[in-house]
Formats: C-alpha cells, sequence, structure tokens
C-alpha cells in the first residue's frame, strides 16, 4: 500500500486523536469550574448567617454572635493600597529600565537570572527578611509599613516579570516609528511603549496584588497580631488582615467560629473580586483608547 492510500487514515486518525483531546479538556475545565462552583456555595450557605452589615463593621469578639470583620477588612485595605503604591512604580520603573534602557552585560543577565528565582521563593522566606530589615533592624515594628514592605517584596518579582513581557511584545515598528520622528528614547518609552504595554502590565498587577492579598505566612512571620479590636489609622499601627482573621476562627473549635470563618472568607472573595474589577475596568478603558 503506498504512502498515499495510507493518508487519509492517518489523517483521519488525526482528526479523532484532536477531538478526543478536546473533549478531554472541555471536561477537565468543567469539572474545575464544577468543583469550585460547589466549595463558593458550601461556603456561602455556612457563611450567609452572619453576613451582614454588623458583621462589617464590628470588631472581633470572644463570642462569635458579636465578632466582626472590621479591623482585618481595614488593615488589608491599608496594607494592599500601600504596597500596590510602592511595588507597582517600583516594579514597572525596574522592567522599563531593563528592557529599553539597559544595555547587555554579564551583570544585567545577572539580574534576569535572579528576578526569575525570587519569583519562585516561597513567601516564609520573604517573611524572615521582612521580620530581620524591617521590624528588627529598621524597627518598623508589627505595623502596617513594615506587612506593605514585606508585601512590596514578595510581588515585586512577579510585576517586573510581567511588565517585562508586556513591553517586550510591543512592535518594534512603534520604537522605529517615534525614532523616525525625531523622539528621544525617553518619549519614546513614555508616550509609545508603555501606553502600548499597559493592558499587559495590568494583568501582571492584577496577579501579583491577588497573590499578596491571600498570603499570610510572612505577615505571621513579621508578627502581625491575628485578634486586634481596633482598625488602624496610620502607617506605624499594629494591623491585622482577612486571611489571618479567617485562619484564627477556623482554629477554634465552636462551629459558630467555622461559620464567621464561611462569612469571612465570602468578603474576603467579594474584595478580590471588587479590586480585580477595578484594575480589568482600567485596563478596558486603555485598550480602547489606544484602538
Amino acid at each position: 500500500m503506498s504512502w498515499v492510500d495510507t493518508q487519509p487514515s492517518n489523517l483521519a486518525k488525526r482528526r479523532r486523536r484532536a477531538a478526543c483531546f478536546r473533549w478531554l479538556c472541555q471536561a477537565l475545565t468543567w469539572s474545575c469550574f464544577a468543583l469550585l462552583a460547589v466549595l463558593l456555595v458550601y461556603v456561602g450557605g455556612k457563611g450567609v448567617g452572619f453576613l451582614n452589615l454588623n458583621f462589617i463593621t464590628s470588631p472581633p469578639s470572644w463570642k462569635a454572635v458579636d465578632s466582626g470583620i472590621w479591623p482585618a477588612l481595614t488593615g488589608s485595605l491599608w496594607m494592599m493600597g500601600l504596597t500596590a503604591a510602592i511595588a507597582i512604580p517600583v516594579g514597572v520603573a525596574a522592567a522599563l529600565y531593563l528592557e529599553e534602557f539597559a544595555k547587555p552585560s554579564r551583570w544585567n543577565k545577572f539580574i534576569d537570572v535572579n528576578i526569575s528565582n525570587l519569583a519562585g521563593v516561597p513567601s516564609i522566606v520573604y517573611g524572615i527578611l521582612g521580620a530581620t530589615v524591617f521590624v528588627r533592624f529598621l524597627k518598623l515594628g508589627q505595623s502596617v509599613m513594615a506587612g506593605s514592605l514585606t508585601m512590596t517584596l514578595l510581588i515585586l518579582p512577579v510585576i517586573i516579570i510581567a511588565s517585562r513581557e508586556a513591553i517586550r511584545a510591543v512592535p518594534s515598528t512603534i520604537r522605529q516609528a517615534a525614532f523616525a520622528l525625531g523622539a528621544t528614547r525617553w518619549q519614546t518609552v513614555v508616550h509609545h511603549v508603555l501606553p502600548a504595554s499597559l493592558s499587559g502590565i495590568l494583568t501582571g498587577v492584577i496577579l501579583a496584588l491577588s497573590r499578596a492579598i491571600g498570603e499570610t505566612a510572612p505577615l505571621i512571620t513579621i508578627g502581625a497580631v491575628a485578634y486586634i479590636s481596633t482598625a488602624p489609622t496610620g502607617l506605624m499601627d499594629s494591623f491585622t488582615v482577612m486571611p489571618l482573621q479567617i485562619y484564627s476562627w477556623t482554629s477554634k473549635a465552636q462551629s459558630e467560629f467555622q461559620d464567621l470563618a464561611a462569612s469571612g472568607i465570602v468578603v474576603l472573595l467579594a474584595f478580590l473580586i471588587a479590586m480585580n474589577t477595578v484594575a480589568v475596568v482600567i485596563r478596558h478603558r486603555s485598550e480602547k483608547a489606544q484602538s
């Protein structure tokens, strides 16, 4: 039998394999969605009993019926706002320098390798570093500033890597057109490269902040307290965050505190969804302005 005679059968086999692989991927995808839906329904069903305005605006208490999440919610807002204010400018500036201004050298290759390695370092290591540098050496104590700086170290490599990929994806013709019209390197980067890569940069920022908002290990290491009755009002105040408060409730034996933890998870998810929605809207508007 010649090769020409066997080609249709081989093509049919490849099509069947491709169809089976597609069905397998679809089945796995919908299985993940189904599992996530079951978890959300379960958590929402357990936490709906405590989920009210009093739960949002009250401090935690030794009595489950009087407990709330307000100090932890406020602490998360303080920490995430300060972390974003520090990490985003520093991370994007570092990515712009490494991609647009730095010349190829051994030193820059050394920096590239170390940034990639730092992105995979366990979060507890950043907690130990934050406890050593910010809490003890700089004497910031268990404050919002110490926690934010520690979280900045945690997400900075992710922001740099994602921003560099977004900047690298900008077509070189945009740079060449700007140079041909007499623009300097700085003008080209600020007015053309950065706006064109903004959507990709925001995607990396969303992923980085989403990781930071759910971390507890670094904050436990620097000494953030799990129980605090007052919300922070300044950068040097003691604080707690929602994941740490939820962890504290789940460690208690009473079933009422387990329901409180479920309510806290719902609030944390709502906070995360709201934060991501704002970032997606900003990204959509930036893409629309460019088109």
